[in-house]
């Protein structure tokens, strides 16, 4: 039997989603004889690119790559290719190359992979039926997008969706961060820190190296461009560098604690089995601690994607 309760009796009878009283209406499930098919909805998603059509997320995407691509065009071009020493611009440029395109990597794959959103409109007498409820047991459905709304799941109103283990909807990935694409976001956080601050030692170096010579020898470009560019630089790479080492910090944080940042907001009290540490680790990255942990690669298939790109076109902002 199901029991969708009032929100006065909510609490008293089940603690673990409290939370769920006050971003939850309880409406009436679907009518039995309404068209929804779970397993074949399900299998649709799984078919289907993700991506949000949302113009501010669009758009904050683009200027991080914009952004990426003139840190990568000032380290080649302005500092790296008119330096006397080979295998200083060979190294660093080769290093700062690679971070750059694991960065972006990541950033595609945290924007184009579904963060585990819920089916939509599966509130139906026919999927109650299949989860084989207790009798008594009180599950919650979402008013906004018509689904079982599932534990540590939360509705986010831009993906118009409800995702488990939401984390936040970040514009910059334009997507959300939740129980499928963690793993990525924390490869691109952890990325971008890393030529943030390759990018801002590579300054330091030229700065000195200018200094202590001829900026007319330098770099190709003249003193005051070469100065411009590199300045500008430098503000880029502190504001990135601190931005993504604080979220990837508390990305860490919260894999090791096993809580998102929407439950340590709400101060929920975790009703689940947490997986503490290492065992949090392993569950969002996958398996024992490897070389594939910051693979942002690790189980891409270009002829799946063709083919979900071919069935079902691409998932937009459903």
């Amino acid at each position: 039997m199901l029991s969708l309760l009032p929100a006065g009796q909510g609490q008293k009878t089940m603690q673990s989603s409290g939370h769920r009283f006050r971003d939850v209406e309880h409406h009436p499930l679907l009518a039995e004889n309404d068209s929804y098919d779970s397993s074949s909805s399900e299998a649709d998603m799984a078919e289907r690119v993700w991506f949000i059509r949302d113009g501010c997320g669009m758009v904050c995407a683009i200027m991080t790559w914009l952004l990426v691509v003139y840190a990568d065009f000032v380290v080649t071009f302005v500092m790296l290719l008119p330096s006397k020493d080979f295998w200083y611009s060979v190294i660093n440029g080769v290093l700062f190359n690679c971070l750059a395109v694991l960065a972006l990597s990541s950033h595609l794959r945290t924007m184009l992979t579904d963060p585990g959103a819920v089916p939509k409109g599966n509130a139906t007498k026919e999927y109650m039926d299949n989860l084989q409820l207790k009798p008594g047991e009180v599950i919650y459905k979402c008013p906004k997008c018509c689904s079982i709304k599932p534990e540590r799941a939360h509705h986010c109103s831009i993906c118009k969706r409800c995702i488990r283990k939401m984390d936040h909807h970040c514009p910059w990935v334009n997507n959300c961060v939740g129980e499928k694409n963690q793993r990525f976001f924390v490869l691109f956080t952890m990325y971008i820190a890393l030529i943030s601050a390759h990018a801002l030692i590579l300054c330091g170096f030229q700065f000195f190296s200018c200094v202590r010579g001829q900026w007319t020898e330098c770099s190709d470009f003249s003193p005051p461009v070469t100065v411009i560019l590199m300045i500008f630089l430098c503000l880029e790479g502190f504001l990135f560098l601190t931005f993504t080492a604080v979220m990837f910090g508390t990305q860490i944080h919260s894999i090791c604690n096993d809580e998102t940042e929407i439950e340590r907001l709400k101060s929920e009290k975790p009703t689940w089995e947490r997986r503490l540490r290492w065992e949090g680790m392993k569950s969002v990255f996958g398996g024992q601690p490897s070389l594939l942990w910051i693979n942002p690669f690790a189980g891409f298939r270009i002829r799946r994607l063709l083919l979900r790109a071919k069935k079902g076109g691409p998932e937009f902002s459903v």
